[in-house]
């Protein structure tokens, strides 16, 4: 049950990137470019998901130990500092998403959407993560 129901879950997230515009790299890049032909569509997009999520993780947070509804355990990072990985990875992160117009999630949408080209985006990804992974020797 709970695999169908992360299915479901997961194709409605695919189905909203898709009409809210999020998997389309052109638009992303429009709402990046504030200093040129900037479309706001985006942050609208945005605000309407922080809206949505807002009140279920000041929930979460606030419970010494937060579940899902069907009592699954959620681990929330421990680490509240802004550190120098933070940074670079917030850095690394938005160039990314600068440089391709797309990222993790709208890229697997690409795919499922026949847009073949978002796998060098994915693979690039992934080569970072096994990065990271041997550098910083995270489990």
């Amino acid at each position: 049950m709970k695999n169908l129901l992360a299915f479901i879950f997961g194709g409605l997230f695919s189905v909203g990137l898709i009409f809210s515009g999020m998997s389309n790299p052109e638009k992303v890049l429009s709402f990046l470019d504030i200093f040129g032909s900037w479309d706001a569509s985006l942050a609208f997009v945005m605000m309407g998901a922080i809206a949505v999520a807002f009140i279920p993780f000041q929930l979460a947070v606030r419970k010494s130990t937060p579940k899902t509804i069907d009592g699954y355990p959620i681990n929330l990072p421990k680490n509240k500092q802004i550190d120098s990985k933070l940074i670079v990875g917030s850095l690394l992160f938005g160039i990314g998403w600068g440089i391709a117009g797309i990222c993790p999630a709208p890229a697997f949408t690409l795919i499922g959407l026949g847009h073949y080209e978002s796998l060098y985006f994915i693979l690039a990804m992934l080569a970072g993560v096994w990065l990271h992974h041997k550098i910083m020797r995270v489990n």
